[in-house]
């Protein structure tokens, strides 16, 4: 019996340095691993800012003819009519932004205004309906879905109402001219 117990103990001691051996070449196949998947993200995320970095030249590229137009624009004799030049140019700078996926954001009188795409920059009175778009006073821009910039309008307060400033100083009690401040004052 007691044969039997040390062949145990010996056998139990081979499976666990056997199970040391193999927990440990795990270990370090995981490591290998985690390294090699570290590695992947890092050649993963240059590749993304060597596509970026493409897209951003393909569209200066772009640019660079635009700017060159404004430049000979720039340059003709000052009595030249350089408006056709300025236009065609526009036109051209617009055709780069459209060919970019940039959209403009410029809503018409009476569309509901979205805290999103608008910037509101005063309420006025307006033939528009109230809380609505008024006007627009620099147009916004979006691509791919995301803001880049908001348009800037003006809300409407709704028709303008003489009346109403005058019924609300009504509504504090008629006007005899004479002062209430001035009652409790002795003369």
């Amino acid at each position: 019996p007691a044969g039997t117990v040390a062949e145990e103990i010996v056998t139990l001691r081979e499976e666990v340095a056997e199970l040391k051996t193999d927990r440990d070449d795990l270990e370090e196949r995981l490591k290998r691993k985690q390294a090699e998947f570290q590695n992947y993200k890092k050649r993963q995320e240059k590749q993304r800012k060597k596509e970026r970095a493409r897209a951003t030249e393909a569209l200066v590229e772009e640019l660079i003819e635009v700017r060159d137009n404004l430049k000979r624009a720039l340059e003709q004799d000052e009595s030249a009519d350089i408006r056709e030049g300025v236009e065609a140019t526009f036109r051209g700078l617009e055709e780069v932004l459209e060919g970019e996926g940039v959209e403009p954001v410029e809503p018409d009188p009476g569309t509901a205004t979205d805290p999103t795409r608008h910037e509101v920059l005063l309420r006025v009175e307006s033939d528009q309906p109230e809380g609505t778009v008024a006007d627009v006073h620099r147009p916004g821009y979006e691509m791919a879905d995301k803001v880049l910039r908001p348009a800037q309008v003006t809300v409407s307060e709704g028709p303008g109402d003489a009346g109403r400033t005058e019924a609300a100083s009504d509504a504090d009690g008629p006007d005899d001219g004479d002062d209430d401040t001035d009652a409790d004052s002795p003369d």
